[in-house]
C-alpha cells in the first residue's frame, strides 16, 4: 500500500513537470475602445499620437523663428455622408502667452504652433476650417513646429499634450 501511494505522488508530480515544460510561452491580449455616436470612425492609430518633434538648436528659435513642421493626421473611418458632409477639428490644451500650445519641462520661450492642412496656424479652442467628408476613408491633414516666444530660449526638454475633438456638420 505504502509502494502505491509513493508511485502515485511520483506519477503525479512527473505528470505536472511535464505540464509545465509544454508552456513554450504564454500572454493575455487586452481590447479596449469606445462606441462613438459619429457619421465616422477615428482609427485606432490616430486617436493617441506621438509627434516627435526633434532636437531643436535655440538660434534656430531666436527672434521668433520655427523649427521644421513635422505632420500629422487623424484618420476617419467608415464614414457615411449622407448624415455629414464636412467635417472640422477643434485642438485644445495648456495655452502659452503667445495664444500657441504650451509646453511642460525645462524649456522656456517657446511654444508648439499647429497648422492645418493648408499651413494655417489654428487657434486653441477654435474649429479649423471645415474639411469636405467622402464616404469611406478620409485623412484630416495637419503639422506641428516649435516657435519661439521672440525672446530668449532656455534650452531643455518639453512635452505638451493637445486634445483633439472633432464636429460634423
Amino acid at each position: 500500500m505504502q509502494l502505491n501511494k509513493i508511485l502515485l505522488s511520483a506519477i503525479a508530480i512527473f505528470g505536472m513537470t511535464s505540464v509545465a515544460y509544454a508552456d513554450q510561452g504564454h500572454g493575455s491580449v487586452t481590447f479596449s475602445g469606445s462606441v462613438i455616436e459619429s457619421p465616422c470612425s477615428i482609427n485606432p492609430d490616430s486617436v493617441y499620437q506621438d509627434v516627435p518633434l526633434g532636437q531643436i538648436s535655440t538660434v534656430t528659435l531666436k527672434d521668433g523663428g520655427t523649427s521644421d513642421p513635422r505632420p500629422f493626421q487623424i484618420k476617419l473611418e467608415n464614414c457615411t455622408v449622407a448624415t455629414a458632409a464636412a467635417v472640422t477639428a477643434t485642438f485644445s490644451g495648456p495655452e502659452s502667452a503667445t495664444g500657441l500650445l504650451g509646453m511642460t519641462g525645462t524649456v522656456k520661450g517657446a511654444s508648439i504652433a499647429i497648422t492645418d492642412g493648408t499651413g494655417a496656424v489654428l487657434k486653441l479652442g477654435s474649429p479649423s476650417a471645415k474639411q469636405v467628408l467622402q464616404t469611406g476613408y478620409n485623412t484630416l491633414s495637419f503639422s506641428a513646429y516649435v516657435q519661439g516666444d521672440g525672446k530668449d530660449v532656455t534650452p531643455g526638454e518639453f512635452q505638451s499634450i493637445a486634445d483633439f475633438t472633432l464636429a460634423y456638420q
